[in-house]
This record gives structure tokens, sequence and C-alpha cells, in this order.
């Protein structure tokens, strides 16, 4: 799994995307920002991923962290935020969901 990595140019729907497919893939998703406007983008990402995933009952929690970031011989502190799913999502019925859908597709 690689990490998410978010600048102030990021487009936030973009990168809420990415969180929510991971996260469903992956059950865990790592994204890093550094700077006030990536911070800002990558939170703003996380609101929006956080309703997408919920729609498919995934609920999720998010544990931010300081990484230090070493960018062309300069270590900067940049922020890392660790997404889980907590303990009551419910991926079985994600994917019972994502089943109907393909079977659907496949009859269209």
């Amino acid at each position: 799994m690689d990490m998410i990595k978010v600048s102030s140019n990021s487009r936030t729907a973009a990168v809420a995307g990415a969180i929510a497919g991971v996260v469903r893939d992956h059950h865990r998703a790592e994204v890093q920002a550094i700077g006030a406007g990536a911070v800002n983008q990558a939170m703003k990402a996380l609101i929006l991923a956080t309703g997408y995933l919920r729609n498919d009952s995934i609920f999720v929690r998010c544990v931010p962290e300081f990484a230090d970031v070493d960018i062309d011989g300069n270590i900067k502190t940049a922020i890392k935020l660790v997404i889980e799913p907590s303990s009551d999502s419910n991926f079985s019925l994600f994917r019972a969901r994502a089943s109907s859908i393909r079977e659907d597709l496949t009859q269209v």
C-alpha cells in the first residue's frame, strides 16, 4: 500500500476517492501532508471520504501522527493521517453490494 501524498494544490474529491478506495481494498490508508495548505486539503478529503465510506457501512477512525520526511536532503515534518475502519464497520455488507452491482452490470 502506497502513501497518499497531498499538496495544497491537490483536488479534494480526487484525494477523497483515493482514501475511500484504499480503505475498501486494504482496510487502511495513510495520508501525508506537509504545510498548512496541504493539511487543509487532506482534512477536507478525509471528511469527504468518511461520507463515501459511511454509505457502505464502513466507519473509519483517524489517528494523526508526525512524520519526518527527507526532501532533497532536508528533513521536513509532515502530518501523517492513519485511517482505519472502526470495529463497527461492516465490510461483508460492502462486498455483498459490490457483488450485486457486478451481477447487474453483467446482465446489461
